[in-house]
């Protein structure tokens, strides 16, 4: 089974402030023989720079902490994602949490006050219109319960 995961997930410092989030759910899925792991990094596939300054979904868009508007970024990251699962054909993504690319449950509200709201990143929306089943790391757990050994 291909599943698309958060480049981020898997150790590569990909994110805004140069860093990665590894998780040891994460360890789990890559040890399974029946998994591979098809990583991307929506920001960076969208042309965004590692490091990048933090950035927020403000309803329909996302801008950073100075008002720039990246969504035109965001939007091509969630395209190319799109592209990969599709390509792979890959049967869930997971994906990092409160990211406004990646989040699937709750983002930040666009005010940089760390302040949650539910909400579904750029990346994650676009997934889930076309169909695919979204994870964030916190469901990883759940998941490989579910899966047959």
């Amino acid at each position: 089974m291909n599943i698309l995961i958060s480049a981020c997930l898997l150790g590569k410092a990909c994110r805004y402030d140069g860093r990665s989030k590894t998780y040891t759910a994460v360890t789990a899925l890559q040890k399974r023989p029946d998994i591979r792991l098809i990583p991307v990094c929506p920001e960076e596939a969208g042309g965004l720079c590692t490091p990048r300054p933090p950035a927020e979904r403000r309803d329909d868009k996302v801008v950073t902490g100075d008002g720039t508007d990246v969504t035109a970024a965001y939007r091509r990251g969630a395209a190319e994602a799109l592209r990969l699962a599709l390509a792979y054909n890959c049967a869930c993504a997971v994906l990092k949490e409160k990211s406004p690319s990646c989040g699937m449950k709750e983002i930040y509200d666009g005010t940089f006050t760390r302040t949650l709201v539910k909400g579904r990143g750029v990346t994650a929306e676009m997934l889930q219109s076309a169909g695919l089943t979204v994870l964030g790391e916190s469901d990883i757990k759940d998941f490989l319960a579910s899966l047959p050994t």
